[in-house]
């Protein structure tokens, strides 16, 4: 059941002070100012009509931040998110078309309603199917295929093909300017964001920058020229409408990769919210924050617009420029409403090229070849679901899910390999007093017929053949072993195969007239061994509550060697 502080939890937002409040108005507008370009360049990346990108910073940053539980997570269009809504919708409609935006609004929805669910029902930690080293391959992939997709809007081109390319250098024979015009457009903003970001990272380059490519596009007639601007805004408020009817295909077509919008963007936004507050100090619910975003999602689709998310760069931005609480949202919502109402007749003539500029900047900080590097040093196996899910992600392009399909279903089977392979090894008494790795340590066996094991893992299906082995295979190698000590502490889980393995285990020594004990079981293993009658079966003192009794007690009373088969 949903609690009251998880229906309504900005009702405990602290009262603010003037001066919080004043704080949080510098930022909110700092904020806001970036929001707007950056708005609608994430619409025109999404495949989306510029004006909904203003839309979706509107209603849902109040909806995200009202039901989320970060204070300063800066929620709307986000880079990452309008990429996997244009991968998602281009083998499936045309882009900047009626009905690209109909199956849009119909892809927020989903996704929203799958983090929502995922929050009310508290199951958060599902996001951790999308491992590290998935989210690597999958954000690097999505950064490269952003930067190429960019390019041509950068230079004036049409595409990069070799048909748009000869299309291109036909048209620089006959009229170079507008190639000229939108490179130097784009070039310019493109260098001088990158020396902003490196030097001076909390100048508003961006505001800056759109203001004075609006003003030199309007001077200049850039558009008369043949160049490439945004064109008309609608002016006034987005209204809210029930979602259009698509076809049932389309809806089965949308629902995978709604899902893994909602996973990928959620991850994206639970990086920031842990930034924000290891820094504030802050504790933050993920589920909460599921909810938040999922309702943003769902108020983003019901304002005609794309699926919104968590923003890195705006939260930082926030958190920056002296943010106090999430009333700071309001006042960066209160600038894109200001600019619906009042500036859509002037950024109209804010040129594409500069967009693309403004896309391609914070791109490139998420493309990081380092991190494969770490990946491989890690995990061989970790490295390799990072590269198969970049390649898989490039290769499958538009359907970019299928990278991330590919790298969930490469973790589960490296991690199920990885659990088939426990670690077992051979113990004995260490001069510190505790149980170690015979091999390792060069350690003698507690007694000449004692053979002492210690699995590092649970004892499941995965693991109990594995065990049972290493004990018959160690025992028939050794006729003079006549006592198996089963270190048990490690073991902190066990399952009926668990239990038919120790039974299975516990006959084989019978038979090769040998003794089995246990030591340090902990409580959940031990209940299960109780109820399943295996513990009754053994003699008292064959079990021993820690290691180091087992060891004081096979140590002193050692037994003459038989040959066994």
């Amino acid at each position: 059941m949903l609690q009251l502080r998880q229906l309504f939890p900005f009702l405990q937002w602290r009262r603010p002070s003037t001066a919080s409040f004043a704080k949080d108005a510098w930022a909110g507008i700092s904020v806001g100012l970036v929001l707007v370009p950056q708005a609608i360049a994430y619409a025109t990346l999404a495949g989306m009509p510029p004006a909904t990108g203003l839309y979706a910073a509107l209603l849902p940053s109040v909806i995200g931040v009202l039901w989320g539980s970060s204070a300063l997570l800066a929620v709307g269009p986000v880079a990452l998110t309008s990429l996997l809504v244009f991968g998602s919708l281009a083998p499936m409609a045309t882009e900047n078309s009626g009905e690209w935006v109909q199956l849009a609004i119909w892809l927020a929805l989903y996704s929203g309603l799958i983090q929502l669910l995922l929050g009310v029902f508290r199951l958060g930690k599902i996001s951790n199917l999308v491992s590290q080293p998935v989210v690597t391959g999958f954000i690097n992939a999505a950064a490269l295929i952003v930067i190429f997709s960019q390019l041509p809007v950068l230079l004036g081109l049409s595409g990069l093909g070799l048909q748009e390319l000869g299309a291109a250098w036909q048209t620089w024979q006959e009229n170079p300017q507008p190639i000229l015009l939108s490179s130097a457009f784009g070039g310019v903003t493109l260098v001088v964001l990158l020396l902003l970001k490196r030097f001076f990272p909390a100048f508003p380059g961006i505001l800056l920058l759109t203001v004075l490519a609006i003003v030199l596009s309007w001077q200049m007639d850039f558009a008369g020229h043949g160049g490439a601007v945004i064109g008309a805004i609608p002016s006034g408020l987005p209204g809210l409408s029930m979602p259009p009817p698509i076809s049932l295909s389309a809806h089965r077509e949308l629902w995978p990769a709604a899902l893994i919008l909602a996973l990928i963007s959620f991850t994206e936004a639970m990086s920031s919210c842990r930034v924000l507050a290891r820094v504030k100090q802050e504790r933050w619910d993920e589920n909460q924050e599921l909810i938040g975003q999922g309702l943003a999602k769902i108020a983003s689709g019901f304002s005609g617009s794309f699926a919104v998310s968590g923003s890195f760069s705006r939260s930082a931005l926030n958190l920056y420029a002296g943010a106090t609480s999430a009333w700071s949202t309001l006042f960066s919502v209160a600038c894109v409403l200001l600019s619906l109402l009042f500036l859509t007749e002037v950024l109209q003539y804010l040129p594409k090229a500069v967009l693309a500029a403004m896309i391609i900047v914070p791109v490139l900080g998420l493309f990081d070849l380092a991190r494969f590097r770490r990946c491989f040093t890690i995990s061989r196996d970790d490295g390799a679901v990072a590269l198969i899910t970049f390649l898989v992600t490039v290769i499958s392009m538009p359907r970019m899910h299928w990278g991330v399909f590919a790298g969930i279903g490469l973790t589960m089977a490296s991690y199920l390999y990885r659990r088939t392979r426990p670690r077992i090894i051979e113990v004995s008494l260490h001069p510190d007093g505790t149980m170690r790795d015979r091999g390792r340590f060069d350690l003698p066996p507690l007694a000449p017929d004692v053979l002492a094991v210690r699995m590092d893992d649970a004892l499941n299906f995965l693991t109990g053949t594995t065990l049972e082995r290493f004990v018959t295979g160690r025992c028939s190698l050794n006729p003079h072993i006549r006592r198996v000590l089963i270190c048990a502490g490690p073991i902190n889980d066990i399952d009926a195969t668990g239990i038919e393995t120790l039974e299975s285990l516990k006959a084989a020594l019978d038979n090769m007239g040998l003794e089995l004990y246990f030591s340090a079981i902990k409580k959940q293993v031990w209940d299960v061994l109780d109820r399943a009658g295996l513990l009754a079966e053994m003699p008292s003192e064959h079990i021993f509550d820690t290691d180091s009794q087992a060891a004081e007690h096979l140590m002193r009373r050692p037994k003459q060697p038989v040959l066994h088969s």
